[in-house]
């Protein structure tokens, strides 16, 4: 069975975003990504809700054609440009492009149902959102979360009410110059 991993960016008061979607609270240095970087390798599979998933396309498409791009940037645009990509929304229209599948409903179903297919992991990139919709539901194996050292006092959370405990085991943790931790927590199930 596949791994479904949930990577994202945190305050420590538990925020994906500031008021009005703000994420400049967010640190991302070469150590983060140097920390953050082999955990996307194996995985074949992004999964985005529509926000998402409209800022990674109108900025790692572009990459390859910019010459400031560093080596690093370029790698990931590589990547970004060959995965295969499932997006949440019921606003987008389905989309031209073969790697991208829009799930209008039910993608609980089909995440459920894509752990099960054969590939490598599947990743779940911020989507504070999709994540509601998904904790009730027990289908995120592991955490990714880079906890950052700032609270914010609103904004969109990480997590919402939900009727199920969910219990994590820690797998890993790192403390980085910037006054950053990385987490990785897996999923513990009985």
């Amino acid at each position: 069975m596949r791994t479904l991993i949930l990577l994202a960016h945190v305050s420590l008061d538990g925020f994906m975003a500031g008021p009005g979607g703000d994420m400049s609270f967010i640190t991302i240095d070469d150590e983060i990504i140097e920390h953050i970087h082999p955990q996307i390798e194996p995985v074949d599979t992004a999964v985005y809700g529509r926000v998402t998933y409209q800022l990674m396309e109108g900025y790692w498409p572009g990459v390859l054609e910019r010459a400031d791009a560093t080596p690093r940037d370029r790698s990931h645009a590589h990547w970004y440009a060959g995965v295969e990509k499932v997006v949440a929304s019921r606003t987008l229209p389905a989309s031209r492009d073969p790697k991208v599948r829009i799930v209008a409903t039910d993608v609980v179903a089909e995440l459920t149902a894509l752990k099960q297919r054969p590939g490598g992991d599947i990743m779940i990139f911020a989507s504070p959102t999709l994540v509601h919709a998904l904790l009730p539901h027990d289908v995120i194996d592991r955490w990714l979360l880079t906890i950052q050292p700032v609270t914010l006092g609103g904004g969109l959370p990480l997590f919402a009410p939900t009727p199920r405990r969910t219990r994590l085991t820690l797998r890993g943790a790192n403390q980085m110059r910037s006054g950053v931790i990385a987490t990785h927590y897996e999923t513990r199930r009985p």
